[in-house]
């Protein structure tokens, strides 16, 4: 797999297209890419995490001074993250953020932390009064996105996470009325083979480099751009402009 998914590779750090379907550390009962690495002797430190179902661009660090520096930048927002999301829906603005807190409810699961008819939706921001927020811990999330391309069903949207936290994305378009085309947190249908979320851009410093930056981008595959029986326009003649 490591050849076949290969993006960017130097002494300090290996830049992966993973997949959607294989975890990256830490899933119960799943093999996952830094355990293949040990069981072939090597030692992969993750930079960032990306959900099972999520395809696209992982970073992981061979050294633990890499790994601080990076994981830094992630730890103080200055890490430039880029997503493409396909929706199962239509109606979203040219340009929108989210910014509405997230909480953990029954069975560990992601939610907003306030009731959903208490969100407020402006003709391109969604959000939530304070005193709306459910009681207990709450987490501030705030979501970007660009609308690249409409379709009859779906819309395909540039998503900038500007907070990381747990499943973000995911629920942030869901709680809007606008979930991700197979997202299996909250489509039961069965109709989407996969779940149409694609880590595509991130760029970071890294000082040991001339010039001091990783700039990477992962191209998404056929897999993602067809969506059940419709075929979105190829990535390049979408994505050139952004």
């Amino acid at each position: 797999m490591r050849q076949r998914c290969l993006l960017e590779e130097d002494a300090a750090i290996l830049a992966l297209n993973k997949p959607a379907g294989i975890s990256v550390t830490g899933e119960r009962h799943d093999t996952d890419i830094v355990e293949l690495a040990a069981d072939h002797g090597e030692t992969l430190y993750p930079v960032h995490r990306i959900d099972k179902v999520t395809s696209g661009l992982v970073l992981l660090a061979k050294d633990l001074g890499a790994h601080g520096q990076l994981t830094r930048q992630f730890t103080k927002r200055t890490a430039d993250k880029t997503y493409l999301a396909i929706t199962a829906s239509t109606g979203l603005p040219d340009h929108g953020s989210i910014e509405l807190p997230l909480s953990v409810g029954r069975k560990n699961r992601v939610r907003i932390a306030a009731p959903r008819d208490r969100i407020v939706h402006t003709a391109d921001s969604w959000q939530v009064d304070e005193r709306d927020l459910l009681a207990g811990k709450n987490y501030p999330s705030r979501t970007e996105f660009t609308t690249v391309l409409r379709a009859d069903e779906y819309t395909l949207l540039a998503v900038r996470p500007i907070t990381g936290r747990r499943h973000q994305i995911r629920v942030h378009l869901a709680w809007i009325g606008h979930p991700i085309a197979g997202d299996p947190l909250f489509d039961r249908s069965g109709r989407y083979p996969r779940t149409h979320l694609h880590s595509w851009r991130l760029r970071l410093e890294a000082a040991w480099r001339t010039p001091g930056v990783l700039d990477l981008e992962a191209p998404p595959g056929p897999d993602f751009w067809t969506v059940g029986e419709t075929t979105l326009t190829p990535a390049a003649e979408v994505l050139g402009g952004l």
